[in-house]
């Protein structure tokens, strides 16, 4: 079993970045691979960055590409998203979740969930 706490939202202003960051319990935290999601109030869940178990490969959604970096410190079982350059619409509650054996954007194939985190940003 392995629980994840998300932490670093917050309100920001457009144009601003912010750094949430998500910690697991647990020893085998190297063993997962892992991912942000976030919610818009009214809307589906949608991906917005995975990370491969050793960190070695990253994938991101179209939308955030070039502004939002996933990476991981598996030493400190933590996986960071570093938001740059946002924008009112990445307003949502953010997820991350973590997989056994998928690396990818759906979110059904993950196994385990934080409690989410909330994001909004002003213009």
């Amino acid at each position: 079993q392995v629980q994840l706490v998300e932490s670093g939202g917050g309100l920001v202003q457009a144009g601003g970045s912010l750094r949430l960051s998500c910690t697991a319990s647990g020893r085998t935290f190297s063993s997962y691979a892992m991912g942000w999601f976030r919610q818009a109030p009214g809307k589906e869940r949608e991906f917005v960055a995975a990370i491969s178990r050793s960190g070695g490969n990253t994938y991101y959604a179209n939308s955030v590409k070039g502004r939002f970096t996933i990476s991981r410190d598996n030493a400190k079982n933590t996986v960071y998203l570093q938001m740059n350059s946002l924008k009112p619409e990445d307003t949502a509650v953010y997820y991350c979740a973590g997989s056994l054996g998928y690396y990818g954007d759906n979110g059904g194939a993950y196994n385990y969930w934080g409690q989410g985190t909330q994001v909004t940003v002003w213009s």
